[in-house]
């Protein structure tokens, strides 16, 4: 066997280690291998034998080998070094060995054998000795007996011609610091070769644009072992986050999700960069496609651009694909003519030479009349007709009409198109100046009576519209109803106004007029009836009147009799007032300042003794057949909320909001339901709803607004969760302080605003709504917003100490209220104290606690949150300074960037309050879903969070590596992590 080794590397082939780690090659040794045998050698025939060879290079090997098989009951034991794991928890083990055929030995035993034992033993340090762990199968744990596929028995001159056997096999778990390895001959003649200790890992790969580090195999060889993919730099994950397994081979396999580059960038070199889009290139979203070159008329000015900017003169609309080429205003229209016919005209033209780039230009007509005083060209009054319309023609013409004669005009034929409007410059256009000849006047559209007696009618109209010239005459024709216009009488008249004598009495007659200049008549107007007294109704006009003449002799003395009246019950009045005004609730009459002059002050409809006369006196009665509902959108507490059409005469076609009254109604609900009609029509603020009016006199009752598109504040946000800019936050903010103001200039106390009580519209501006009715609601209602407190429903969590305790509603309760608001906005609809009970409320506002700044909320705000919840109500600021602090602001955004951090000094005695009470969930999935995040626990589970300590710790980074990529969901998670932390630490700082 001396010359084993050497056989053995002539036969050795090249073998790729990319996916193994080598723990031990006894090939590599230079030394002795001073491996531990048992029993102790002491003679070349007995038990494991160390000995050396050369391979190719005359580079020394050792190897062990053994051939005691004449003896019975062989127990010959050979044990490695201490071996470390370096983390691995399966552990290969390659073998390479020849075996002596026992039939090729002469006279061997019947004991002789052709295989041996592999075993290994665990061990936390090198501890091993010639006794110690005892030779035995327990504590050695049994891997396998290895068998030789191929056993030699011949030899040559030149050497034993042999074969060579190699086997692999494999062990786990391990779990501690390292181990030994054991072969155990029980009668053979074997050589051990060669030993490779290793074990199996998934080399670092880039993969469908994600960077996956080097991951050991798992313990089990059927284990796979999660690995989480980074992206590449430039690189952002799409849907899920990006996973691959390592197999217990060391192969990659079940890819998951996947990286792309972002915007802006391309993916290079087989995916493996993410490079950025070069000069005049750009690419708008992620994904797979390539960077384009920028379209025509744009550029780029740094390189990863997401889009080209149109260079100076071009331009884009907002609905333009951004791989459109920018594109110019068009040209002037060209070859302008015009056709005159008296006081109308023909406009036509041809499109202009260049278009811009576009399709959608259209044109505008600009009329100027040019009458020759003074003021040179003035723009065309509204009279003026133009068919089809005026601006936005299609076609490259247009009819005038209803021109004054002999007179001047300029029209200026403009084309325009999409990007007209983003231009600096007024649009190209072409001009025609023409004038009108002569024409008749237009129609005398007005004409009213005067006075009538049992024989004559006075009537009187208005000059046309357009006279066209000078009025030289009227011409009025009348005739008896029951006639025919053959029958008519005609009569000129100098001026517009004419006495007609000689009727009938009580007849009914048919009037007509039409004005003439010098170009002639104008055309008549439409027939007018107008009737003459009869007889009696004459003598009954003549006894009305007779007192009253009477009367007038003595009109100074009744006078001054009334004046003196009037001061004597006003100041008694007066009186009654002040005496008044301590003891009642329903006069919002509150003694915090003085009232602007002219500003009008807030009445109470249930000061009347019939309210509806409240309703008549501050809501306008609509006609039902003026309403047209579209369609439910909601419930109040009286019935549905509906939006629909409301199309009041004259007046256009306009999107409503309508709260009907359900059937089965009593007089009080009738009576609560109308006093909110009653309270908004008093009311005139850009940041209060509008009331347009209300149906009292058919069924259903309604009450009609204008119509918020955006619905209330609180959904609004949470629906939008991290949306908009903090400006755009200060702005709803102002807003409805500037609302609230005004309510509170007119002495108008609110007592239930909220969030959920704001509304926005389409532009998001904020507006106050829902009003009094808080203070109707009955003690039985199953909302749990309002809670009974001193007999009556009061929303806890947006009420003042004061109005809580001691129903103490003013204007600065309602300051109250605003600062939880501005908490609602900043948090974008999350409820206020989260899911701490009513009580639990109380209790902590009681013991100073006030809620923390949310996520993200400039400390500049939250102070001002804080001065609103000052626990002296005459310490919180005033409406008014609420709107210039937040005007300030707006005006200075840098006051809005420092934020509040978490340890501020800020009262916090009731922290842990605000967070889920931890000692009632087992796990962070429990948490998870109590926050609403219930979809992220696989996240959690995989990243190993997996325990309120970890969790508490963790930072954005940490928040964004477990996949959690909406913006919205990362500020829910952070604060509630934050909130957790600090509960945690001032619940150890206690037990301290």
């Amino acid at each position: 066997f001396a010359n084993l080794g050497v056989l053995w590397q002539i036969c050795l082939t090249a073998l790729s280690l990319s996916s193994t780690e080598t723990l031990m090659d006894s090939t590599t040794a230079t030394a002795e291998l001073g491996w531990t045998v048992y029993p102790v050698s002491g003679s070349s025939d007995n038990s494991w034998e160390e000995v050396s060879g050369y391979d190719e290079n005359m580079n020394t090997i050792r190897t062990y080998q053994v051939c005691n098989v004449f003896d019975n009951n062989q127990n010959n034991w050979v044990r490695t070094k201490y071996i470390r794991r370096r983390g691995a928890q399966r552990i290969h083990v390659e073998m390479k060995f020849s075996v002596r055929d026992c039939s090729s030995i002469p006279n061997v035993p019947g004991s002789c054998k052709e295989t041996f034992n592999l075993y290994y033993y665990e061990s936390d340090a090198d501890t091993a000795n010639k006794v110690s762990p005892a030779w035995m199968e327990n504590p050695w744990i049994k891997v396998d007996t290895i068998a030789a596929d191929e056993s030699f028995s011949q030899v040559d001159l030149g050497g034993r011609v042999m074969k060579i056997n190699t086997e692999v096999r494999s062990f786990g778990p391990v779990s501690k610091h390292g181990f030994y390895l054991a072969f155990q001959d029980y009668g053979g003649c074997m050589s051990l070769i060669a030993v490779r200790v290793f074990y199996r890992k998934c080399a670092r790969v880039i993969q469908n644009g994600a960077v996956f580090q080097e991951t050991l195999s798992g313990a089990e060889s059927t284990s796979l072992v999660a690995s989480r993919g980074v992206c590449i730099p430039n690189g952002e994950e799409v849907d899920v986050p990006i996973k691959l397994y390592c197999n217990g081979d060391g192969e990659w396999m079940v890819p998951i999700g996947r990286c792309m580059c972002k915007a802006g960038h391309e993916a290079v070199e087989n995916g493996t960069v993410c490079r950025a889009c070069p000069s005049a290139f750009f690419k708008p979203i992620q994904g797979d496609a390539s960077c384009m070159q920028c379209p025509i008329n744009s550029r780029t000015t740094n390189e990863g651009a997401t889009n080209c900017v149109c260079r100076n003169g071009y331009y884009r609309t907002d609905s333009d694909p951004i791989q459109m080429p920018c594109t110019t205003v068009p040209s002037a229209p060209q070859n302008v003519l015009s056709i005159v016919n008296e006081t109308s005209l023909m406009l036509e033209w041809q499109h202009p030479r260049e278009s811009g780039g576009r399709e959608d230009v259209v044109f505008n007509i600009i009329c100027k009349s040019c009458g020759g005083g003074r003021g040179g060209c003035t723009r065309c009054g509204d009279n003026v007709q133009f068919v089809p319309r005026q601006l936005g023609l299609t076609e490259p013409r247009v009819y005038i009409s209803d021109l004054l004669a002999h007179t001047q005009y300029t029209f200026e034929v403009q084309a325009v198109n999409g990007v007209s409007d983003q231009s600096p410059y007024s649009p190209q256009y072409s001009s025609v100046n023409i004038t009108t000849n002569q024409a008749a006047p237009s129609t005398v559209s007005i004409m009213h009576q005067v006075s009538r007696t049992v024989d004559s009618i006075t009537l009187s109209w208005s000059q046309p519209d357009q006279p066209n010239g000078v009025i030289l005459d009227y011409e009025l024709q009348y005739y008896e109803k029951d006639q025919t216009e053959y029958n008519s009488t005609i009569i000129k008249s100098q001026t517009n106004t004419v006495v007609i004598r000689g009727l009938k009495s009580g007849a009914i007659y048919v009037f007509l007029v039409r004005a003439r200049t010098v170009a002639g008549f104008g055309r008549y107007s439409g027939k007018l009836y107008f009737q003459t007294m009869t007889e009696e109704e004459y003598n009954t006009s003549i006894q009305e009147k007779l007192p009253l003449i009477i009367g007038s002799a003595a009109a100074g003395l009744v006078f001054l009799i009334a004046v003196v009246v009037i001061v004597i019950v006003c100041n008694r009045r007066r009186g009654f007032e002040r005496a008044d005004s301590e003891y009642t609730d329903k006069l919002q009459h509150y003694t915090s300042g003085h009232m602007t002059p002219g500003m009008k002050i807030y009445i109470d409809p249930f000061t009347y003794e019939d309210p509806n006369e409240a309703v008549r006196e501050f809501a306008k009665e609509i006609d039902t057949s003026c309403v047209k509902i579209e369609q439910v959108i909601g419930a109040g507490e009286f019935g549905e909320v509906c939006s629909g059409n409301l199309r009041l005469p004259g007046k256009r076609e306009m999107f409503v909001a309508i709260k009907t009254l359900k059937s089965g109604y009593t007089e009080k609900q009738r009576r609560d339901f109308l006093s909110e009609a009653s309270i908004m029509g008093q009311f005139d603020h850009p940041n209060v709803i509008h009331l347009e009016g209300v149906v009292t006199k058919s069924a259903p009752v309604m009450i009609i607004t204008e119509f918020m598109e955006n619905g209330s504040l609180d959904s609004f946000l949470r629906q939008n969760d991290g949306q908009f800019t903090v400006i755009q936050l200060v702005g709803m903010l102002r807003g409805i302080a500037s609302g609230m103001k005004y309510l509170a200039d007119m002495n108008y106390v609110h007592r239930d605003l909220a969030a959920r009580n704001i509304l926005v519209n389409s532009n998001l501006v904020c507006k106050v709504s829902d009003f009094g009715l808080s203070r109707f609601l009955e003690d039985d209602t199953s909302d749990p917003t309002y809670t009974s407190a001193l007999g009556g429903k009061i929303p806890i969590r947006w009420t003042a100490p004061e109005a809580i305790q001691y129903r103490k509603f003013t204007s600065a309760s309602d300051v109250w209220s605003y600062g939880i608001v501005m908490w609602e906005v900043m948090s974008y609809g999350e409820r206020p104290y989260w899911d701490m009970t009513n009580q639990d409320v109380i209790n902590a506002i009681e013991q100073d606690y006030r809620l923390p700044p949310p996520m993200d909320c400039p400390s500049a705000l939250h102070q001002l949150m804080l001065d609103c919840w000052q626990k002296d109500r005459n310490n919180r600021p005033k409406f008014s300074q609420i709107v210039n602090n937040l005007d300030k602001m707006i005006r200075n955004p840098n006051s809005l960037k420092a934020m509040t951090p978490l340890s501020s000094g800020v009262h916090l005695p009731l922290l842990d309050r605000s967070v889920p009470d931890f000692s009632s969930f087992s796990t962070v999935d429990e948490w998870l879903d109590a926050i609403k995040m219930g979809q992220y626990k696989d996240n959690f589970a995989n990243a190993d969070f997996a325990s309120f300590d970890v969790v508490s710790q963790m930072t954005m980074d940490d928040i964004l590596s477990v996949g959690v990529t909406l913006a919205g969901h990362q500020k829910k998670i952070l604060n509630s992590v934050q909130m957790m932390r600090a509960s945690i630490n001032q619940i150890q700082s206690v037990e301290v």
